[in-house]
């Protein structure tokens, strides 16, 4: 862990007072974060515990486990162990924090069971959902965070010089994605890519080549892949990488937590004609879409234009899948976790913010031949967006 890497006592002071001015406006009295990833980016600790957010006034962190790990970690002044959720209440009576009427959770992600505990511990509160006035704080970035990111891009960069040194015919996907996350661990990767969507579930990303890379999954992405099981059913499987087939090394670098969204394709050889000018395309449209963006657009503009430059380009039946279950978003955005607001899918009205990092992936899927297309991600200035990765967007060609 790099000796910078936890957040300063003033940067989770801010975060923490932009939530208490959106629970104002909501008249939220206090806020119990629980899941995981929130509880970090308000306490800098991933210790496991509760952290109580009143709508004004210092936060009180109670940690499960384990306790002087979490003191050593936080930049909060008042932490102490909780040894059972039903303590909570009395925890809170015994530093004069007030019954509030309207307390807020994240019930976009608390389970049932926890929700009803915690309705039987607060009886006089009507518990809220609060989780979307978290993640639209999440969205924008602090100089900190965005200071993260960049070093996660540069490392994407870094893994991803990396793959020719690797990429050798005969070579099964899961042995090449072995000796990359390999060699990611060394660069520092904390090997989890978390994901805040139900049932979603990520590790590293997706290496996948020719054909296999068209098999889709259950996961919310425009690939999918064999696996080496039917119980993840996604990401490299048992198929031997073979020349003349493009190879997608899709994977998402982590840094001190923050992640960078990056994907490249590589080759033994050339690929074919048509492959090649369908990633042409796919540049094409990330080159376009990357300079129409701008501070206040409306995410699902963006979606648009890049379905319609797609049906253009004569690639409508193959532009982030194949049929009626093909990807309804071409792109998302990043930090903490890998489906961040705001997300560039149909009908989105949130706008693009000065702070927000994004990822757009324009791939085109071709069942029976395999994937092409690209994943960078980007920082929006006032000037409009910066890309972070910088690692060559054409096919990589390395020789047979």
């Amino acid at each position: 862990m790099d000796k910078n890497s936890n957040a300063p006592p003033e940067e989770l002071q801010a975060r923490v007072e932009k939530l208490q001015k959106a629970m104002a406006a909501r008249d939220v009295g206090g806020a119990l974060i629980v899941q995981k990833t929130d509880l970090f980016y308000f306490s800098g600790t991933g210790q496991q515990g509760v952290l109580y957010i009143p709508v004004e006034g210092s936060v009180l962190l109670m940690v499960v486990k384990d306790y002087e790990r979490a003191r050593a970690e936080t930049g909060i002044k008042d932490v102490v162990p909780l040894s059972s959720v039903k303590k909570i209440p009395q925890i809170l009576a015994d530093f004069d924090f007030p019954k509030v009427d309207c307390l807020g959770m994240e019930l976009d992600v608390l389970p049932v069971n926890l929700y009803f505990q915690y309705k039987s511990l607060f009886k006089q509160a009507e518990i809220v959902d609060i989780s979307t006035e978290i993640r639209l704080l999440r969205a924008v970035k602090s100089d900190f965070e965005v200071a993260k990111i960049r070093k996660a891009a540069e490392l994407s960069d870094k893994l991803a010089a990396k793959v020719p040194e690797f990429l050798v015919a005969g070579k099964t996907e899961v042995e090449l994605a072995g000796e990359l996350e390999g060699y990611a661990r060394t660069l520092g990767h904390q090997g989890i890519v978390r994901m805040r969507l139900w049932g979603s579930e990520l590790f590293y990303g997706h290496l996948l080549s020719g054909a296999s890379a068209a098999v889709p999954s259950y996961l919310a992405s425009p690939t999918g892949g064999q696996g080496v099981s039917t119980v993840i059913a996604q990401g490299a499987g048992y198929k031997k990488i073979v020349a003349g087939e493009p190879v997608l090394v899709d994977y998402v670098f982590t840094y001190d937590g923050y992640l960078s969204d990056h994907a490249r394709i590589f080759s033994i050889g050339k690929v074919s004609q048509d492959l090649l000018t369908a990633h042409e395309a796919m540049l094409e449209i990330m080159d376009e879409v990357t300079h129409f963006a701008q501070p206040g657009m409306e995410t699902g503009i963006l979606y648009e234009t890049m379905v319609e430059l797609a049906i253009k380009k004569g690639y409508a039946d193959s532009f982030m899948g194949v049929g009626e279950r093909r990807i309804r978003f071409t792109g998302h955005g990043v930090g903490l976790e890998l489906d961040e607001f705001p997300f560039i899918a149909k009908g989105q009205k949130l706008c693009l913010e000065e702070g927000m990092v994004i990822a757009f992936e324009p791939k085109t899927i071709f069942p029976g031949k395999g994937v092409v297309g690209i994943e960078n991600t980007h920082l929006v200035t006032q000037n409009g967006l910066e890309p972070l990765t910088q690692y060559p967007d054409e096919i990589c060609v390395v020789p047979q």
